[in-house]
């Protein structure tokens, strides 16, 4: 079966939304397995649980089949995301252009001009899907 996995932030900003809703409608598409993830940062001392983040995503989209929802707890968003993906086995991710912005600069440290969708295609072997948030203002 196929996996997508999302990350969020908690609580639900406005780009959160438009991202978990394009994985929502991918993941209904190809009939797969949806991980709704947020990260926990050590540094800033949340302490968000599986069942706020499910109540939350639930409040704004309804029941969801086929998904599931993991909260885990880093230093770096970017790197817990890379360790989910991986312990996911997913297929797809779907990231908002503003974590995109995150995960250059992240890469810029290691790498000379990094592709994001490239990077995360090599090192993961998964498709990685960009929402756009043009819109939102």
């Amino acid at each position: 079966m196929t996996r997508v996995v999302v990350p969020v932030r908690y609580p639900l900003t406005e780009h959160s939304q438009a991202t978990l809703a394009e994985a929502i409608s991918i993941a209904r598409e190809r009939t797969a397995e949806l991980t709704v993830l947020h990260v926990d940062l050590y540094q800033q001392g949340d302490d968000v649980t599986r069942a706020e983040l499910k109540h939350a995503v639930e409040t704004a989209f309804g029941s969801i089949g086929r998904a599931r929802y993991v909260v885990r707890r880093g230093f770096l968003v970017e790197e817990t995301i890379l360790e989910e993906v991986a312990a996911d086995d997913a297929d797809i991710v779907i990231i908002g252009s503003k974590q995109v912005s995150r995960w250059r600069q992240m890469l810029r440290r290691v790498i000379d001009d990094p592709n994001i969708e490239s990077y995360l295609k090599d090192k993961l072997e998964c498709a990685v899907i960009t929402v756009e948030h043009d819109s939102i203002e």
